[in-house]
């Protein structure tokens, strides 16, 4: 047992130090980033915000609305083989370069990624997603899948640490999701005490990718347009949204009438809900690592994306950023106490 001293610090802790501009507008300011991934060298262009990959986020029609924006989808790994080519044959040319097909690391999910790619061999995107990305089965599969998929992008995560990141980029994978416990609907830190805090880790282990030529994507702990500016500004190159964007006429989840309002059903994809929706229920060897929730139905995305995409401008407006790759190197975070006045909380 060690301990480590060093302070870690998440979103709540710090605020961004506003810097001169030269900047009259947020209309001047560009949210496209270009990168050329690590080792399937696919060029893309967009803005670097992800709807993840839960059956109540990471939809098709999410993944259509947000790619009107160029934004990016993971979509959820549910979907069935014959619904991802009938999603194909309707959307919109491009698409796929704003979609991931998600993957878990058994024979039968690595079998039916390989169907889907036969049947739409244009997808670029494989999102391999576990709750552990620590474990020696992840990096061979990582490997394995770069093998069969050389010139398809890789994103592979979960991870908190630099050397995981180095160890998962030089397996294959060409982008790294960051975040272990701080999800809306993630119960990972009370159910087994493990966890990082979410600036923290995606400073340390943007180093680290960037160190290699690799990328990363905050995954989790963003509720404000202002989190999502303080991932940018610590180094993240992606941020992925879960419950930011829960509760949309796009979004899933069991619509639910309550006291004369209109909620819609959340949950983590390692809650009761979802292994008994998927999995048959809950195994004998493991607990429940996520919550079920009811949030008030938002309408159209369309909303809170301007909301998300408004915020991230003004952000960068306030350090004088004139293009969003410029936000980490304008970023002096401060430590503060609190984060806004709470008299009125409506």
């Amino acid at each position: 047992m060690r301990i480590e001293q060093d302070i870690k610090l998440g979103f709540k802790d710090v605020m961004i130090r506003p810097k001169r501009s030269t900047l009259k507008s947020r209309s001047q300011v560009n949210l496209e980033r270009d990168f050329t991934f690590l080792n399937s060298k696919i060029n893309w262009k967009g803005i670097p915000i992800m709807a993840a990959n839960m059956d109540t986020v990471g939809t098709f029609e999410t993944a259509l609305a947000l790619a009107n924006k160029k934004l990016f989808t993971a979509i959820h790994k549910h979907y069935s083989i014959s619904e991802w080519i009938s999603f194909f044959t309707e959307a919109p040319n491009g698409i796929e370069d704003y979609v991931a097909v998600s993957t878990g690391t058994s024979k039968n999910e690595a079998e039916k990624l390989a169907v889907i790619f036969k049947e739409i061999p244009q997808l670029k995107f494989i999102c391999i997603d576990v709750a552990n990305g620590y474990s020696e089965h992840f990096v061979d599969f990582v490997k394995r899948t770069r093998n069969e998929y050389p010139d398809k992008v890789i994103i592979a995560g979960n991870v908190v640490t630099g050397e995981m990141v180095e160890e998962l980029l030089l397996a294959g994978a060409d982008i790294i999701k960051v975040g272990i416990g701080p999800g809306s609907v993630c119960t990972t830190r009370v159910k087994t005490g493990v966890g990082y805090p979410q600036l923290s880790a995606i400073i340390e282990c943007a180093d680290a990718a960037h160190g290699l030529g690799g990328q990363i994507i905050s995954d989790g702990g963003c509720a404000t347009p202002g989190d999502i500016a303080k991932a940018f500004g610590a180094g993240a190159d992606f941020v992925m949204l879960g419950g930011m964007l829960a509760g949309h006429d796009e979004s899933g989840g069991e619509i639910i009438e309550q006291g004369g309002k209109t909620f819609k059903k959340f949950y983590g994809m390692s809650s009761t809900t979802a292994m008994e929706k998927y999995a048959g229920g809950v195994a004998e060897y493991r607990a429940s690592e996520g919550k079920t929730v009811t949030v008030p139905y938002r309408g159209p995305i369309e909303n809170t994306l301007q909301d998300i995409l408004g915020g991230l401008r003004s952000a960068c407006t306030y350090v004088g950023a004139q293009r969003l790759k410029e936000l980490t190197k304008r970023t002096t975070f401060i430590r503060v106490a609190e984060q806004e006045n709470q008299v009125y909380t409506n």
